[in-house]
């Protein structure tokens, strides 16, 4: 009986299977250690490891030949091919799962308290209409949230456009006793140097009204501010 292995020469690389290897680039050292090409394990080594990926990309079909043993070239090529399929699962999950993720969190940030309250704030900001134009429609905040209990703390970033300029909104909000706040909040509209202190027309508006309605407490005016924008 003829040995299967025998007509087969590691040494030689057939044409048909000097090709790129989509399983080695996207698995690297995984599909490495599966095909007992250990050289894979460079991918692990900063800096060489980004060259490392293409590399095995290149020639991990001649090194996994050389260092496997394989009953025909279909062989060979089947199992190449199930750790492309393998690999191609494994990015698709990770992709999803990242997307997944960011999704959510950005979710979280756009419908966070911190965030319609810098909203509504905006929109009733005559200072922001006269510079961007109304209507104004805000971008998908960026930043940190932090909540224990009924205090929390909030950093936040997103863009404002409207028909006459774009700009960015900063913000810093703080949640006590169960309520959120502004503590700061600036608009810096592109091409312009200066910051806007959104915060500061409205302190002028309230301080203001105070004085009309000389009857109704500073403190009570700031209640009722921060509960309805």
């Amino acid at each position: 009986m003829t040995d299967a292995h025998a007509s087969i020469n590691p040494t030689e690389i057939p044409a048909e299977i000097d090709r790129w290897n989509w399983g080695a680039f996207l698995l690297n050292w995984v599909w490495g250690v599966g095909n007992n090409t250990f050289i894979a394990l460079l991918t692990l080594i900063p800096g060489v490891g980004v060259v490392m990926i293409f590399v095995l990309g290149a020639k991990g079909s001649r090194w996994a030949w050389r260092n496997g043993r394989w009953d025909s070239i279909a062989h060979f090529k089947r199992v190449q091919r199930q750790w492309a399929i393998w690999a191609v699962v494994v990015w698709l999950g990770f992709i999803t799962l990242w997307v997944g993720l960011l999704g959510g969190i950005f979710f979280f940030l756009k419908h966070s308290d911190a965030y319609q309250l810098g909203a509504s704030r905006l929109q009733a900001s005559a200072e922001a209409a006269e510079l961007l134009g109304s209507p104004i429609t805000t971008g998908i905040p960026v930043g940190a949230i932090n909540i224990t209990g009924a205090t929390g703390h909030a950093v936040l970033s997103f863009s404002a456009t409207g028909p006459k300029a774009a700009g960015r909104i900063f913000l810093e909000a703080l949640k006590k006793d169960g309520v959120w706040s502004l503590k700061t909040m600036t608009l810096k509209v592109d091409g312009r140097v200066s910051v806007i202190d959104l915060l500061g027309d409205s302190r002028v508006e309230l301080e203001t009204s105070r004085r009309r309605l000389v009857a109704i407490p500073c403190d009570q005016v700031a209640t009722f501010y921060f509960a309805f924008v």
